[in-house]
């Protein structure tokens, strides 16, 4: 097992580099660059193209583009994110508190998804055909037609109109007040959570049935064993595998991917960071945001893949 996760981390040298050429090059081929966007929103800095020239070789945008991926590649090996073009404040103070939040967010959103996805998906395998499976399935897909930020903008119209209460607009980190903290994100990862649930609901109750129908399953009850027994130590390892797959991958997608959830909440995360970024032509804030995601999920990916091999005794990686 250690040599192949050495084999699995050295291997994931080379796919951050093609993340990095990758996300370099579309940057680049994307017309104008931060300099323009600068002239565009504040006229009256740039008044020339004199000016403007000087102000790409400050950001050493008039550099070949070689040099100009060598000496970020060079950054990236020291774990130096660099400058944002825009504010020209450094990258790690800009995603430090956004990424805490969104982790947070992820976190929480991915134990609701999981704690709703399991038990649900079981009870309705279980108790196929009965009116439990019928109100899991009308629960599941409910939350696969709904998206999460309309979900959210209702929560928030409930907690207005009914309770007279809104939660805290500004973020405050977990270890500063807890209580602050948790009225402001539970919100967001209930309707997040809730949407991601019904994939692994559905998800698990599929493998679910099919587990319940292997020989190994009906020699167990045919042994006299509690159906209690029979799930927890026969069928569920087998079947929680694509569950975790789907839920761990949502999870990765969840740190950069809820723009519009942020919106509706007010957050300001990793998502809205992103549109920011990409927005305002800030070539190195986008390429280090790029580079955090891809590396999360290439964590989050090895990661499963060990959990496999405990889940699954077949499994072993040589």
């Amino acid at each position: 097992m250690a040599s192949y996760i050495l084999k699995r981390l050295a291997a994931m040298v080379p796919t951050l580099l093609g993340v990095a050429v990758l996300i370099f090059l579309l940057l680049r081929v994307v017309p104008g660059d931060v300099v323009e966007a600068r002239y565009l929103t504040q006229g009256s800095q740039f008044q020339s193209q004199e000016l403007m020239n000087q102000e790409r070789q400050k950001l050493g945008l008039d550099q070949p583009l070689w040099r100009q991926f060598a000496t970020w590649m060079a950054g990236l090996a020291r774990l130096d994110f660099g400058l944002s073009m825009w504010t020209s404040s450094p990258i790690s103070e800009e995603i430090k508190l956004r990424f805490a939040l969104s982790l947070q967010l992820a976190l929480m959103a991915s134990t609701i998804a999981t704690l709703l996805a399991i038990p649900l998906g079981i009870l309705a395998a279980v108790k196929q055909d009965t009116w439990a499976d019928y109100a899991v399935r009308v629960f599941s897909i409910a939350g696969l037609a709904t998206p999460s930020f309309w979900l959210g903008i209702l929560m928030i119209l409930v907690m207005l109109t009914v309770f007279k209460w809104m939660p805290p607009v500004v973020f405050t980190p977990i270890w500063v007040n807890p209580w602050d903290n948790l009225a402001q994100l539970i919100w967001p990862a209930l309707a997040v959570g809730y949407r991601y649930s019904a994939v692994g609901t559905r998800m698990m109750r599929s493998a679910m049935l099919e587990v319940l129908r292997e020989d190994y399953i009906r020699t167990a009850r045919a042994k006299g064993l509690r159906l209690k027994l029979i799930l927890t130590r026969h069928a569920l390892k087998n079947a929680i595998l694509p569950v975790l797959t789907v839920i761990s991958l949502e999870f990765a997608f969840l740190l950069g991917g809820l723009v519009v959830t942020e919106q509706v909440f007010n957050l300001n995360g990793l998502g809205m960071l992103f549109v920011e970024a990409i927005s305002r032509r800030d070539y190195t804030l986008t390429q280090a945001l790029v580079m955090l995601v891809a590396t999360v999920f290439l964590l989050v990916n090895l990661a499963v893949d060990i959990a496999y091999a405990w889940l699954d005794p077949r499994i072993r990686y040589r």
